[in-house]
């Protein structure tokens, strides 16, 4: 019995992490610091003064490169797969941690993971075993890879369009835990397993996350067999090698719809692996395998046989629950004891002897015997005596299927000798004891009347299938009649024609697209994109009339948008227009009475009709209500004492005359325009306008300065400037 041999490797710290985030070091228990650490410590997540220490097998630092890995853990698993043993080899860790990079590695001869070094040096030990027994021992190895992507089980062998909806199905044999259908290559050299290897991994199911770029999504199981084979003697071990898809935490990788549901068949997969190692620790009867593909597949503590896990770790803080999560893991896994059990050889060309079942009228059954001297016969009751001279009673029926006369009885023969244990029966021993019903004899079919045939039966019989053999056999000539060759100019033409059908499916497919792509742009109502593709596709369907229609009606359609969008613009001034001129004239006659209503009363009532809300509310079209503040009266008084300056306007900038000009026009459409005036305020600068003593022909008043633009109602410092600055888009 041994146990999971479990080794911790820290991943080196990426570019986006800090070196004071990093918490997880590896040290040594014996404080040697030549030989390899043994221990992983940890910060507790709520004090950081709280370490905890967890012990494995090996502990590497991020600085340990592939081969020392290698070299260290896997290597000396090759020589106890050449004898037998099964080899079985995992990588457990979060999402993010180097699983993958553990396993397969990258390109360079460096960077070179688990699973190349190994098939390599299985590769050299192939051919050393193969030169030392001087040709009598032959060894070939047998490459299988799969994966399981949500659940369900793939052949990584075969191309993505020739999978199932339901995968490929699990069954148990010989309590393995094989795959159906899958699909096993020899391999007879490492190149071969690289064009495999390689091949495969391209239809592996990965996805970018935030935590990872190149995510794996799906749990990958390769095995390779190795078969060896001396004189009659076959042996045969599997080796493993297991990369496991790393549990995720999706508000951090932040995953869409199809992310969140293999994140889910991922972390389920884990779940039901912690479950399994929860209860062999603690002795339960019941281990959930069967609750997950993926545990099946693995049967930790089931399978005969050397396990290697390694334990990828991530150094960073932003792991630390994680990393806590997956050391607790690994430190019940470790303490799973395994069989150490060499598979035992075979003998090839011999099948192993089965006993043939006999059935039907040649098999007979046994006598029964009785059971003397036992607890289970004995009689309860007055101990019968036979008479002297009365022939012995029969113990029980006996039934065969010989013919026997029916008043013959076995005489019953008294045992002397001892028997050695009372509860073994004798060989032919009798006791007396109640007699037993005979069973119905069931009738005997071999000699039902009307089984024999006749001569003449017999010769039809044989005539039959004399016949039937000779038509067989005429059909099996006409067959093999040869089939005249095709000439090669035939030939030529044929090849022709196939490449000739092939261009126009590839021609046509293109075309497909386009028109898909038209269609799509049609339904969101991008005309332009939709006859752009319309007129790509017809380069594939010429003379297509449903395609010309479409062509044409898109263009009609383009061509009335322009025309009556320039219809609509101008019809959309001339209303602002006219809308304009109403209501200029209607706030002109409104000022005029209020001029009307000031000289009547006075200034005293000119300023209780300003500060009342009545005056302010009888316009539908402007509901505008000043506070109450002397800032307010300050700047109604400013406004009804616009003046002109003793030199006409004020000399400025360009832009402080246009901005003047546009304010003087009382053009409702081109105020709304300035940048900070809307339909309201737009009105409010026109009334305000309407109230001062110095007008221009209309009889409004005139602004000549930016500092009185600034004073009128509702118009402050802030959106003259505004206003100033937003003429460079107009």
């Amino acid at each position: 019995m041994g146990g999971i041999r479990v080794v911790a490797r820290i991943r080196p710290q990426q570019e986006t992490e800090s070196e004071r985030e990093c918490i997880v070091s590896a040290v040594n228990a014996s404080n040697d610091a030549s030989s390899q650490p043994n221990l992983v410590r940890i910060p507790s997540f709520k004090n950081d003064y709280e370490l905890y220490s967890f012990q494995f097998s090996s502990v590497y630092e991020q600085s340990s490169s592939q081969q020392i890995i290698f070299d260290n853990e896997i290597a000396p698993t090759i020589k106890h797969l050449f004898n037998g043993l099964d080899v079985t080899i995992f990588a457990y860790g979060v999402t993010g941690t180097g699983k993958t990079h553990t396993m397969r590695g990258g390109r360079s001869l460096a960077d070179r993971g688990i699973i190349p070094r190994l098939l390599s040096s299985t590769y050299r030990r192939c051919r050393r075993v193969e030169k030392d027994s001087a040709g009598k021992t032959s060894v070939g190895i047998t490459l299988s890879y799969y994966e399981i992507y949500n659940d369900k089980v793939y052949d990584l062998l075969e191309a993505p369009e020739k999978r199932t909806s339901t995968g490929l199905h699990l069954r148990d044999n010989g309590g393995k835990t094989v795959v159906v259908g899958l699909k096993e290559s020899p391999c007879e050299s490492l190149k071969a397993f690289e064009n495999l290897y390689d091949q495969a991994n391209v239809n592996r199911s990965t996805g970018a996350t935030k935590l990872n770029a190149q995510s794996s999504r799906s749990h990958a199981i390769l095995c390779f067999k190795v078969t060896m084979t001396t004189g009659e003697e076959v042996r045969v071990s599997t080796a493993s090698a297991i990369d496991l898809a790393g549990s995720e935490d999706n508000r951090r990788t932040d995953n869409g719809k199809e992310r969140l549901v293999e994140s889910a068949s991922i972390n389920k997969s884990l779940f039901v692996l912690a479950k399994c190692v929860e209860a062999i620790s603690q002795n339960q009867t019941r281990i959930p395998y069967r609750e997950s593909k993926m545990t099946r597949i693995l049967s930790l503590g089931q399978n005969n046989g050397l396990t290697v896990m390694i334990l990828n770790l991530a150094p960073s803080r932003s792991y630390h629950l994680d990393t806590i999560s997956s050391l607790n893991f690994a430190n019940r896994t470790k303490k799973i004891e395994i069989r150490e059990i060499e598979n035992e050889p075979t003998t090839k060309g011999c099948a192993r002897a089965v006993p043939a079942m006999m059935t039907g009228p040649s098999m007979l059954r046994q006598p029964l015997r009785p059971l003397a001297s036992t607890v289970h016969n004995t009689v309860v009751g007055p101990k019968l005596v036979p008479r002297k001279g009365d022939k012995p009673g029969k113990t029980f029926s006996v039934y065969h299927d010989k013919s026997r006369s029916p008043n013959i009885s076995r005489p019953i023969t008294k045992d002397t000798t001892q028997r050695s244990s009372p509860r073994k029966r004798p060989s032919d021993t009798g006791s007396p004891a109640l007699s037993r019903p005979a069973k119905r004899r069931s009738p005997d079919r071999s000699h039902r009347p009307g089984a024999t045939l006749c001569k003449a039966a017999v010769e039809d019989m044989i005539e039959k299938k004399v016949t039937d053999m000779l038509a067989a056999r005429a059909m099996d000539h006409l067959s093999a009649v040869p089939v005249p060759e095709i000439s090669e100019e035939v030939q030529k033409r044929l090849e022709q024609l196939e490449q000739k059908i092939d261009d126009q499916g590839g021609s046509r497919e293109q075309g497909l697209t386009f028109l898909l792509m038209a269609k799509q742009h049609a339904v969101r109502g991008e005309d332009k994109s939709a006859l752009r593709m319309f007129l790509l596709a017809k380069d594939y369907f010429p003379g297509n009339p449903k395609l010309k229609m479409n062509i044409e009606r898109l263009q009609n359609r383009l061509e009335e948008t322009r025309n009556g969008g320039a219809r609509s613009h101008q019809a959309k001034v001339n209303l602002e227009n006219s809308e304009d001129a109403i209501r200029i004239g209607r706030i002109a006659a409104k000022a005029s009475s209020r001029r009307r209503a000031e000289g009547q009363g006075g200034q005293h009532a000119m300023e209780d009709d300003y500060h009342s809300e009545d005056a302010c509310e009888s316009d539908d079209s402007f509901r505008y209500r000043p506070k109450l503040t002397g800032r307010s009266k300050s700047k109604k008084v400013v406004t009804q004492s616009i003046k002109h300056n003793e030199s006409g306007w004020d000399t400025g900038t360009p832009r402080t005359k246009r901005l003047l000009n546009i304010v003087n026009s009382k053009d409702i459409g081109r105020l709304r325009l300035l940048r900070g005036v809307g339909a309201k305020k737009a009105e409010a600068i026109i009334e305000a306008l309407c109230g001062g003593d110095d007008t221009d022909d209309r009889g409004l008043t005139v602004v000549c300065s930016l500092a009185q633009l600034g004073q009128l109602r509702g118009v402050g410092d802030k959106t003259v400037e505004n206003m100033r600055t937003g003429l460079d888009g107009l």
